[in-house]
Parts: structure tokens; sequence; C-alpha cells
């Protein structure tokens, strides 16, 4: 097994560095250390809200050469069944900048193998040849009429992981049935093909083309579409990459909209697989995370710090008002929402072509967009958590003649428009931008202008956190002590002395508020998820995370709009917050993880 789960050294090697994942099966054998052995071998990776996703290292459900080669040969084999026409649209493959010594892993020769794969079976392959912000692959997927594309890349995730994301034609994330039927084809794929591990191939290929030079044109001219104003603005703006892949593409998208580059974070600016100047690569994480970013800004007289996280396909915002305020994702989204409906309306003076208009969000987002809707006359949904649920509803209503002007997920995932069917932090970067340059022309600053349209829509606020948890068990016994609370197939019904209205648990399908107790989201198995309605009006969720071992926790007050005692809101919210983590994860008990930044 050591030998299988290592390098599966083959003739075609010779030329390769080999053995160093063999070594770590080897070395775990001689150690006798058999539940990691039995972690790696015993199980593989499965889809979750991002796709594969794992630490590279030595073992079937790691990310490794031979993982990759066989999710690409079951890849290739679904492909084949569902496109007579695979040989003639291709695939287009693109990668970040990760990296693990020890292993000898990085995306980019993931990549290269994932091209080799499928050029070896006479698939063009639109392979870029340097790294790329995520959107790039599903913008490019829909430009060039690709059969599908594939991102290798573990996003925000800690340095050791890494990830395979798959794209299908419509340029949207995978999603069911697509997963389980591309599952079922690399199971019966597992052995590497001879001509698998031609990396050369990608140098050698005649069916290999560079898409970078084409996608980055269309791409910075069709960001006109979320372009509405070209302000000559004052501002300075601070702009981090996280060591990762969004300096050259954020710079060229200020240039597109008409501004000068942001100043870049010397430190961060390059691709740095160890991300060494930051504790997490999450600029999601907030201040301790943008330490650099802020003390630059502050020596520059930069009002706004912008970071996108290593792959570029999510974006963290703070200004300067005295002290830092760095917004959350749910309190972005409502300045995205306000100044994507405020053009909107500009453009379409015709109250009845709201009818046309839509704005997403996940689930576990704040309902700001909602209130928005209800009030201005346009359409807004609810999808799943995860990007894949948004980027397929656009391409639903899309069909349909409907515009969706603007998506969101809480956890700093944003897309303006639908040129690209998933979060895009380069987009965003510049619309946040543009919509600060014109706030600054009315002398009214973005948190200046977050108070306003919860005075005109009402206050909503919100709480995001996480516990970790890296036994999976122990996940399963905390939501199934939750479905069976006091007694069997019972949930609670009060938490910390709040009274709970409504109870959806998506996993079972089950929703209380509903007549026929059947959830309205799509039931999902694969995931836990239980949503709280209190009579007080808080809305609580409990989620474990598609991409990282931890439960996340959500909560929101939405108050009517008038209704401006924040103070008493908080409070409120505090309490229902902690409760529902004592109680209902009990962190103690459980040997949970609080977040520690």
């Amino acid at each position: 097994i050591a030998e299988t789960a290592g390098d599966s050294v083959t003739s075609q090697q010779k030329s390769l560095k080999i053995g160093s994942t063999q070594e770590q099966i080897k070395s775990l054998v001689q150690e006798g250390r058999v539940e990691e052995l039995r972690r790696r071998l015993c199980s593989r990776m499965t889809f979750g809200t991002a796709g594969l996703r794992a630490a590279m290292g030595a073992g079937f459900s790691l990310v490794n050469d031979l993982t990759v080669i066989q999710s690409t040969q079951g890849m290739y084999m679904y492909l084949a069944k569902c496109f007579p026409d695979l040989c003639s649209r291709g695939l287009v493959v693109g990668y970040d900048t990760r990296a693990e010594e020890c292993s000898g892993c990085t995306s980019e020769r993931l990549a290269r193998l994932t091209a080799a794969v499928m050029l070896c079976k006479d698939v063009p392959v639109y392979l870029f040849s340097t790294y790329v912000p995520t959107p790039f692959v599903p913008y490019a997927v829909k430009k060039i009429g690709a059969a599908a594309g594939v991102m290798i890349t573990a996003s925000h995730n800690r340095k050791e992981d890494n990830g395979y994301k798959i794209y299908w034609q419509n340029g949207a994330q995978i999603s069911s049935p697509h997963d389980k039927e591309i599952l079922q084809c690399i199971k019966e794929n597992l052995e590497p093909w001879a001509e698998s591990w031609k990396e050369d191939l990608v140098e050698s290929s005649p069916l290999r083309s560079d898409p970078l030079e084409d996608v980055c044109r269309w791409y910075m001219e069709e960001l006109n579409t979320v372009c509405f104003h070209r302000y000559n603005s004052p501002l300075k703006f601070v702009h981090s990459s996280f060591h990762g892949v969004g300096h050259s593409y954020v710079q060229r998208a200020f240039q597109a909209f008409g501004f000068p580059p942001p100043i870049p974070v010397p430190e961060q600016m390059n691709p740095d697989p160890n991300f060494s100047t930051v504790s997490c690569p999450n600029p999601e994480e907030g201040e301790s995370v943008l330490e650099l970013s802020l003390r630059l800004a502050e020596r520059e007289e930069a009002k706004i710090v912008l970071a996108t996280d290593p792959d570029a396909d999510r974006l963290a915002v703070a200004e300067q008002c005295g002290s830092w305020k760095v917004f959350t994702g749910n309190e972005l989204a409502a300045l995205l929402g306000w100044w994507m409906l405020f053009n909107w309306k500009e453009t379409h003076p015709d109250p009845a072509e709201s009818e046309r208009m839509y704005m997403l969000a996940t689930t576990v987002s704040s309902k700001i967009l909602k209130a928005l809707a209800q009030m201005e006359g346009f359409h807004f949904e609810e999808t799943l958590p995860g990007f894949k649920w948004i980027g397929n509803r656009i391409h639903e209503l899309t069909k349909t003649g409907k515009e969706v002007i603007f998506s969101f997920e809480e956890s700093i995932g944003f897309l303006c428009g639908s040129m690209v069917l998933d979060k895009d932090g380069v987009s965003a970067a510049a619309v946040v931008a543009e919509m600060a340059a014109y706030l600054h022309t009315r002398n009214v600053t973005l948190n200046q202008q977050l108070q306003n349209i919860y005075e005109t829509y009402g206050y909503h606020i919100s709480r995001t956190s996480y516990v970790g948890c890296n036994d999976p068990p122990t996940v399963k016994r905390i939501f199934s002590h939750l479905r069976n609370f006091e007694e069997e197939n019972v949930y609670p019904e009060t938490c910390g002395g709040y009274s709970i209205a409504h109870i959806r648990d998506v996993t079972t399908g089950y929703d209380s508020s509903q007549p026929d107790k059947k959830s309205v989201l799509p039931m999902s198995k694969s995931s836990q998820m239980i949503t709280f309605t209190f009579h007080n009006g808080i809305v609580a969720t409990l989620r474990t995370s598609g991409t990282e071992p931890k439960i996340k926790y959500y909560t929101e007050f939405c108050a009517p709009p008038g209704k401006s005692d924040i103070s008493n809101l908080e409070e409120e919210l505090k309490k229902v917050t902690s409760a529902l983590v004592e109680e209902f994860l009990e962190p103690e008990r459980n040997n949970l993880i609080r977040r520690s930044v």
C-alpha cells in the first residue's frame, strides 16, 4: 500500500523528483502510526463547497500528483460521456502559487499534470502560462466555450492545503449530480494511464494553448459593465494580495476603471507559498492579519485598504475613520448592494424593469438585500452556502431573461454583475474603489453610507465566527444531539432563555415553519446545517465548513426601518450568540478550538 499511495513510480517518471510522498508513507509505517496511515489511505477526497480540498502530502485522502492524476482521469471519463464534442471544446486549467517543499507538490505542477492527462487523450487544453485569479478560470470557460475548467487552489486555507476546483460548461462550479458522477468515474479509473505522467506534453503537444493574453484583455474590457462613473478622485488606496496572485490583476482592474493603481504592500505583493507575514492567509480574520496594510496606509495617508485573498476571489476592505474600521462581509455587501442598485436605477428609470432584476445571497448571509428588495421592488433569492449554488442560479435566471446585478456570501465573497459565475475579488476591488470615489465627492465615507443604508432599510447587525474541530465523529455527535435534544427527534425549544420559533434543518430537509415541514432550500445530506429563528427576530445558523475543519456560526438581528436603538439590539444578539456556542456546541466538553484571532 505504501508504494501505491506514494508516487506510484513508473518508467515515465525518470525526469521527475521521485519518492518524496512514498517516503512519507514508508516513514509512517516504520513509526507504527496506524491511525495516521488509516486517515491518509482509507478514504478519498470528496467534493465540498469549493471542490476537492485537503492537505498536500502522501495518501489517497490528500492532494498529490497521484490523486490529481486520478481525479483528472475520472473527470475525463465523465466529460467524454457528457460531451461528444469534448475533443473540439477542450478544458481550461489555471493554478495559484501554492507549494509544499517536503512533498514537492506545487499548484503549477498539479496543473501541468491535469493538462497532461487531457492532452494524452487528444483533448485541447487551455493552460494558463502563469498563476491567475480563480475567477479567470470560469470566465475563460464561458468565453472560450470550453466543456469545463479546473483551478488548482486552496484559496485562503492554511499553507499546507491545496485543492482541485471544477467548473462546468456554464462557468459555474459543479453541483449534483456532476460531483457524484465524477467521483464514481474517479473510483473506476484509479490506475494511472501510461501517458498520464507525461508532464512534458504541456510543451510538446499542439493541443495545448495559453489563454492568458486573450482572457486578460477580454476580462479587463468587460469590467466596463460594472464601471458606472470615471472619477478623477484624490482618494488613495492600499492593496494587499496576501502573498498570492492578485497584485498585477488588481492593478490592471484599477487602470481599466481609470484610477491610478493602488499602493501595494511590498512585503505581500509577490507570491510566497509560506504566507510568511501573516498568521493565516485569510483577510476575513480582520485587523490582526491586515496589520502591514493598515500601517502602510497610515504612512501613505491612504484612507482605504483593500485585501484580496491568495487566489483573489475574495475581498476585505478597511477604512480609516478615526480608527480603522474593517468591514464584515455582510456590511460590505450592504454597501455593494446599495451601489449596484443605485446605478441600476440611474440606467433603468422605468420601475417596471425591476421585475427582471435580481440579487442573490447564501442563506447564512445577512438579510439586508432582502430588505432592499422589499422596499425597492426587485427580486431577492437565497441559496445554500457556497458560490456554486449562486453561480448555477445566476445561469438559470439569465436563461429566462432575468438580470442578476449583485450576489454575495458573508465570508467576503462578492460578485458585481454576472460576467463571472463565481465570487471575484478583482472586480469587487475596483467597484469598491469607484463607490468610495463617488461617495467622496459627496463628502460621505463608506462607514457613513453604511449607516445611511441601515437607517433607510433597517439595521442588520450580525455576528459570524467559528470553532475548530479536527474530529469528524465529534461534529456528527454535536449535530445529532441537536436533533435529539431532550428526547428523540425533538429539537431545542430555547437557547439562553430565548424562545425558538422555527427550526430548519437542511441536512435532513426539515423546516418547522413550512406547512408540510419540508425545507424550501434543497436538502444537503453531505454537510451539517441547522437554522434557528427566535421569537425576538434573531436568526442563528450552525453549519460545518465545506473547506476547513470548522463549525461556523452565524447570528443576525434584522430590525425594521426606524428602529435605531442599536445598543440594545447588539446586547441581545451578543447574549444569543454566546448561548448558541456554549449550550449547543459546548466547546469545553467537545474539545473544540475557539477562534483565537
